[in-house]
């Protein structure tokens, strides 16, 4: 019995199983991306125009990405209570919209739905920064594919909260706005005490190159399996029984990476306490030491972790600690006898914990910045504006370009990871050149989409999801990097307000003017007037109807405009990649054997 409580608590303090945990968050947390499916509901019960539409989705995107008190919050409160707060957030905004799309609330002016938008949006930003910190600081040596992987889940939930919402098969679409507000915050509080760092640092285990390989695995066969859900369900009229079997296998596949820590703790030999921690505690003698000198401790443990041989990982558990500790106790030995020195210097270098103070003065934080902003902005911007931008090409059914899209967007967060991982850990090259390429893809999805060519469409939102995603796997990777892991909260939240300040300029300025500018001349056309009365009664009941824009010039110009920013947000990266050459040299370069 006694055993078996121990492998139990092994089993919750296992790094994969709060990876798994992150992963169902995050896989119910992306809930802005449902908001394609849900603006053509709030449009027509609230009777507002798409500049208001637009007003909402800057407003969403806000509350998506504006993360400064979810970053503060898990840095001083548990993780768990931070969880909780967004939770509260995620219900009460949405269900308020709920409640007044349906009519069981009075109706609130524009301001006061961007607030509620808001606020249940900035719900998600709490679940992405716990997801995050937590799995980062446990997985410190595969920050690409972890955020990959992470960042992929949460671009995946908007098909997956679509799946769930067609077997619902509710006539009512308002519901799906029900469901938003309840089912993220239900999964997030069953999860909350589970996401935590556990100190992954100290559980590497050969296997985990295989556990890796089976993830990707699992995450591959679920895009693939939705997507053709997706177009089955679109292209066949199926029953409601072949719909509930359909949801069922998927939620199958979202617990099965559950073996990985399952077989971890209890399919492996049990070890004991000394061979589970790679570095020693430190002795009750030293806590009375300076700090500086801990500091040149930490440093220089730090470094024996990450500068051993990667032979040193494949001997036995017993052999391995032996051999760490005794490099550790000759650098101790030198760094007291003045043989090394640690040198202190008055800011860290790149590649070195900074502050989010010390980051902002730094060039290539900026330019990580304004890269970020001009091709996840214009992304953005798509993605709020599919329901539109199908219609206005003659579709009618909008939620299969928004599932679409959310599963590209997976496929390009879990590929962004993994290849730019592969370019850092193999060749040692700028993690950023990744996110040039995911730029120059997006380039030619806002183009096909400006052209409106049969079926350009579907291979727009390929691109626009591809390289879209393939920005929330790069980026928040190279900053961990670049700038340090101890303050990755804060940094990754102001990177986040990348997105709303793109979505506010291409969408809320631009995008949605142009398409009420033709939406209105459009509307002009079909009516001849024969007086200035009639003329006078036209204008009052073109501002009191919701106007409408058919064919591909509602966003022609803007598409055209968004691909050219992405090509200045590619030579951004590739100015980027020049700059930190040297930095991925020394970070990767002395692995390359």
């Amino acid at each position: 019995m006694g055993r078996f409580q121990s492998r139990l608590g092994s089993f919750f303090h296992n790094r994969w199983l709060v990876f798994v945990g992150a992963m169902w968050m995050q896989s119910c947390a992306g809930i802005g991306y449902v908001y394609g499916s849900l603006s053509p509901v709030i449009k027509h019960s609230m009777g507002y125009n798409q500049r208001q539409i637009a007003a909402l989705g800057v407003a969403k995107d806000l509350g998506d990405s504006v993360g400064f008190l979810a970053g503060t919050l898990c840095e001083i409160l548990p993780l768990w209570a931070a969880v909780l707060i967004g939770s509260l957030q995620n219900f009460i905004g949405y269900g308020w919209v709920w409640l007044i799309v349906t009519g069981r609330a009075p109706p609130l002016p524009l301001w006061a739905m961007c607030a509620l938008i808001f606020v249940g949006n900035n719900g998600e930003t709490y679940f992405n920064t716990a997801a995050l910190v937590s799995c980062v600081q446990n997985f410190p040596k595969s920050r690409g594919p972890i955020v990959g992987i992470l960042k992929g889940y949460a671009g995946l939930s908007g098909a997956i909260l679509t799946q769930i919402y067609t077997m619902l098969h509710s006539p009512d679409h308002a519901a799906l706005i029900f469901m938003v507000a309840v089912g993220p915050s239900m999964v997030v509080i069953a999860l909350m005490f589970i996401v935590r760092p556990v100190g992954g640092h100290k559980q590497v285990r050969p296997s985990d190159n295989s556990s890796f390989v089976f993830t990707y695995s699992v995450c591959l066969v679920l895009a693939a399996y939705l997507m053709g859900v997706l177009l089955l369900e679109d292209l066949v009229d199926l029953s409601h029984l072949v719909v509930i079997l359909f949801t069922v296998v998927l939620l199958i596949l979202l617990v099965v990476p559950i073996i990985i820590p399952l077989i971890l703790t209890f399919g492996t030999p049990a070890t004991s306490p000394d061979q589970e921690h790679l570095l020693s505690d430190p002795q009750k003698g030293e806590a009375s030491q300076p700090t500086q000198f801990s500091e040149q401790n930490e440093v220089i443990l730090s470094e024996v972790e990450d500068e051993k041989p990667k032979e040193v990982d494949l001997l036995p558990a017993s052999e391995r600690l032996k051999r760490i500790q005794h490099l550790q106790a000759r650098l101790l030995q030198a760094a007291a006898d003045g043989a090394v020195r640690v040198k202190r210097r008055k800011g860290p270098r790149r590649g070195e914990n900074f502050t989010l103070r010390q980051a902002l003065i730094k060039a290539d934080f900026w330019l990580l910045f304004v890269s970020l902003l001009l091709g996840s902005g214009s992304g953005l911007t798509v993605i709020d504006n599919l329901g539109q931008m199908s219609q206005s090409l003659g579709y009618d059914e909008t939620h299969i370009f928004v599932s679409m899209t959310s599963i590209w967007n997976f496929l390009g967060r879990v590929g962004g990871g993994y290849f730019s991982e592969v370019i850092v850990s193999d060749y040692a090259y700028p993690r950023p050149i990744a996110l040039a390429v995911a730029q120059a893809v997006m380039v030619a999805g806002h183009f096909c989409i400006g052209m409106g060519w049969p079926g350009a469409m579907y291979i727009g939102t390929l691109l626009i999801g591809l390289g879209y995603g393939g920005h929330w796997a790069i980026v928040p990777a190279a900053a961990s990097e670049l700038f340090g892991v101890k303050n990755f909260g804060a940094l990754y939240n102001f990177l986040t307000v990348a997105n709303p300040a793109g979505s506010l300029i291409f969408s809320g300025l631009i995008a949605s003017s142009i398409y009420d500018y033709e939406a209105q001349k459009q509307t002009q056309n079909h009516h001849v007037l024969t007086s200035v009365t009639e003329e006078l009664h036209y204008r009052r009941r073109l501002k009191e109807q919701v106007l409408r824009c058919e064919g591909a010039i509602c966003f022609f110009l803007s598409s055209m405009i968004m691909s050219g920013l992405c090509i200045i947000a590619a030579i951004l990266s590739l100015v980027l990649v020049y700059r930190t050459k040297i930095v991925y040299a020394n970070l990767y370069g002395k692995t390359q054997t």
